[in-house]
Order: C-alpha cells, then structure tokens, then sequence
C-alpha cells in the first residue's frame, strides 16, 4: 500500500497506514461471506480465478483508500474519477506490455520459428523480461522503494506469525523478506504456466492470439493458483524449494529491508485481522492484491 500494508484474514481485511504526522491509522472491513450456493467457486482450479478477481478488486480498493489516508489532512483526496482513470489507464498499459507486444512481436517473426510452442517459449520469454525490465525500472523510483520496504515488512510480519512467535518488532525483524506464498511469485508462475496453455491455442491471426490469451487467463491464473498454494505448504522440502527458487529470487527485487516503524505499520495491519492477537487463530493470506506485488 502507499505508505503502509494490508492484512486479509478470514473474515476481515485491514489497512494500516503511515501518516506524515508519524501516526498509524488503520481501518478494517469485514468480509462478506461466500454464499453457500457459490461453494463451487472454492473448487481446485476455479478457486484461483476466483481469488485473482477477489484480490484484484479489494486491492485496488484498498490501495486507493491508503493513498488518501496517507495525505496531509490540508491535501485534498483523491476523487473516484481519478481513482476508476488511474485504474483503468494502469490495467489497459498492462494488457498492452505484457500481453499485445510479446504476441505482435512473435506473430511478425513466427515465419523464422517453427512450432507453436517455440513460438509460445519464445513469447513467454519476451513476457519475462519485460517483467523484469518493469520490476527493475520502477525500483529506482523513491515512491515504490519505499512500497517494496513495506513490502519486506508485510513478510516478515507474517513469517513471525507462522513461526508462532509473539508480534513485536524484536521478534519480526529478524526474518526473511522473502516468502514462498508472495504475489510476485504467483506472477512468475502464471508466466510460465501460460507458456504450456497457450501453446494449446493453436496458430492464427493477430487478432486471434490476442483475444484467445486473454481469454484463457483464469485458466492460466487457476492453475497458478494451485501451484503457489501447494509450494506454499510443502515449501520446507527439497523439491518444492527448487520450484519455489526462482520465484524468491524474483522477490529480491520487489522486497527491501524494512525499518522498525514499517514493521510496526505492517504488524498494526496484521493483529487487526486477527482477533484478541491469537495466534495462528485465522489463516492470513500474503499479498492479497496479485498484480502487488
């Protein structure tokens, strides 16, 4: 968040926030309940898509609503006008530059490829790169430097729960900001699992590979979805570290040491989704917003 974190429990979601004056404040929200009649929503594989589209709107939500608590009270707030156009002009840049150029640039060189899956190995390799190209360039900004040091926090906050330990800012600061459930990983995944799907789609037109990869994204995100949560669970051996690998490595780039004061920000979010601070008494979820990391 902008200059602070969000924490989704089970039945609630909370933002914590850094203000100039050096005031914490945080706000919660319950969570609605999934209707019993939508339980196959929760089914493997349809629940990732489900989740993406969840975590997507309550994080744009969310992060909107960091953005005006962190002003100075003689600023004036974002308006929902700029709010749904900053929204919109930051979804179309990215179906742009990760979806319509990785596949115009294989669809003009496809003559020099054989093979619809040369082709999707080396679209989804262009994908990568300017994945990491992003990741790198916006790291240099000062705004977002700060927003990867919360991020190293959230993790840490986190990796202390999971351990059990008591949430102070002692026992937070000695963990990793890397951790295997991270959104950047699930990113990376989905990148490289839509290599394997989209290879599936067949040869065509301009228009047809665009369209057609947009269209199978919730089974691409699905999938990924699946992968992420198994790691997640059997991250501790060795075959799910060497998967897990490349996705920690990536998050070097998207995780900075926090200072205490982030911590604490991260740890007020943190204890405010779980009731009378028990541990452990709610499952949190890592970077409920997917495109967060």
């Amino acid at each position: 968040m902008i200059e602070g974190v969000m924490m989704k429990g089970k039945n609630k979601v909370a933002v914590a926030v850094r203000r100039p004056d050096g005031d914490i404040v945080l706000e919660k929200e319950e969570l609605k309940p999934l209707s019993p009649k939508l339980v196959w929503l929760k089914w493997p594989f349809i629940r990732g898509t489900y989740m993406l589209i969840i975590s997507m709107v309550l994080g744009v939500r969310m992060l909107n609503k960091s953005a005006n608590m962190s002003v100075e009270e003689e600023e004036e707030e974002l308006s929902f006008a700029e709010i749904l156009f900053t929204t919109l002009t930051a979804f179309i840049l990215a179906v742009f530059l990760f979806i319509i150029l990785p596949v115009g640039i294989v669809h003009f060189v496809s003559p020099f490829l054989r093979g619809v899956f040369l082709q999707n190995v080396v679209e989804g390799t262009i994908r990568i790169i300017f994945f990491l190209l992003y990741i790198y360039l916006i790291s240099k900004l000062e705004d977002i430097e700060r927003v990867f040091m919360y991020h190293g926090a959230e993790h840490k906050s986190i990796s202390a729960l999971e351990a059990g330990e008591e949430l102070t800012v002692e026992n937070v600061r000695k963990y990793s900001t890397l951790h295997p459930r991270c959104g950047t990983s699930f990113l990376l995944t989905v990148m490289i699992v839509s290599i394997l799907v989209f290879a599936l789609l067949g040869e065509g037109s301009l228009f047809y590979r665009i369209w057609s990869r947009l269209l199978a994204l919730p089974v691409v995100a699905g999938i990924g979805y699946e992968f992420i949560r198994l790691s997640g669970k059997y991250y501790h051996l060795r075959w799910a570290k060497i998967l897990i690998a490349p996705g920690l490595w990536l998050q070097k780039l998207t995780t900075r040491e926090p200072d205490d004061e982030q911590i604490e920000v991260a740890l007020t979010a943190l204890k405010a989704v779980i009731p009378g601070h028990t541990i452990l008494e709610e499952r949190v979820s890592v970077d409920a917003v997917l495109v967060k990391s």
